[in-house]
């Protein structure tokens, strides 16, 4: 113990080396205390996880960036982007550097934060252009929302959202704005349940499993054991339907796009605020033509996708 004590006092070299190991400590606890903040494995341990040769983690942070803006978090500095995507800041700054000169991010100098370019909607454009499921369904789409006079959407699932990809609105007033690219879990919506109705009851098992069921509002319902219940109830109708669950002020039915196999490939759903119609009258008169729409462009939707 004297020997040690007299070397920490009289060796520099020593004294160094321990600062820079306490550093290094201090460092990657830092890292741990955040990713347990943010509820995220650390990212070494997600690459060991997957064991995957060709993952490219560079290529995994610059979608994370780009994944840490929307809703509110429109302009975003260093720091908050480093901890909205789960890296250091020293990531944050290449990765960011980089993103700006490819274009798809630009430094406001107004604000003296980074925000996303136009350019970044390609990726999104390059998906939806002569994609067959929206081409198949966007003349039914208008046909029913010039006859509901509500808003209608097309939505299809990844992994336990759905994501609305074509939106043709009311052209009455409805404060609700769901912008294409908006995803919304399949627990707590008219359109995920209704795509879950068509699925085999292991699959919704599983999807169910996989669900944070939280509640954003006080009529979400979150008990699994009554979504199946009203997964059951949609599966007998041939539609679902949800009152207030995502959005107060909003009532929505919605029915399951089938392909040629019999499984579901999306659901289109009628939105309406509640200021013009209760679920009850909803679901009474347009239901029908709802249905009437969801087979139209179910016909030949699977060979489609396939070609």
């Amino acid at each position: 113990m004297a020997r040690w004590a007299c070397r920490r006092r009289c060796d520099p070299t020593w004294r160094v080396s321990s600062s820079w190991l306490l550093s290094r400590l201090d460092y990657r606890l830092s890292i741990a205390l955040y990713c347990l903040r943010m509820k995220r494995t650390p990212r070494k341990q997600r690459q060991a996880e997957t064991r995957d040769p060709l993952f490219n983690q560079s290529v995994e942070k610059a979608f994370a960036i780009l994944e840490a803006y929307g809703g509110e978090r429109r302009a975003l500095n260093l720091g908050e982007i480093a901890a909205a995507a789960g890296m250091t800041k020293s990531s944050a700054q290449r990765c960011t550097h980089t993103l700006e000169r490819l274009g798809l991010l630009r430094r406001d100098a107004r604000v003296k934060r980074w925000v996303l370019t136009p350019r970044t909607l390609s990726v999104a454009h390059a998906y939806l252009s002569g994609y067959a499921l929206l081409e198949q369904a966007t003349t039914h789409l208008i046909d029913l929302n010039q006859e509901s006079g509500e808003s209608v959407s097309l939505s299809e699932p990844d992994d336990t959202d759905m994501v609305f990809i074509a939106r043709f609105p009311s052209h009455k007033r409805f404060f609700i704005h769901m912008p294409i690219g908006r995803r919304l879990p399949m627990y707590c919506t008219a359109s995920g349940r209704a795509y879950l109705s068509a699925l085999p009851a292991a699959e919704v098992q599983r999807i169910l499993r996989r669900s944070a069921l939280r509640q954003f509002t006080p009529t979400t319902l979150t008990d699994a054991a009554k979504i199946l219940e009203r997964i059951a109830a949609a599966r007998e109708a041939g539609y679902e339907w949800s009152d207030q669950e995502c959005y107060r002020g909003d009532v929505t039915i919605a029915a399951p796009i089938l392909g040629d196999d019999g499984l579901p490939v999306g659901a289109i759903n009628i939105s309406a605020p509640t200021s013009r119609w209760t679920l009850t009258e909803l679901r009474s008169k347009l239901s029908s033509v709802l249905l009437e729409t969801a087979r139209a462009a179910s016909s030949g939707t699977a060979s489609r996708l396939r070609a």
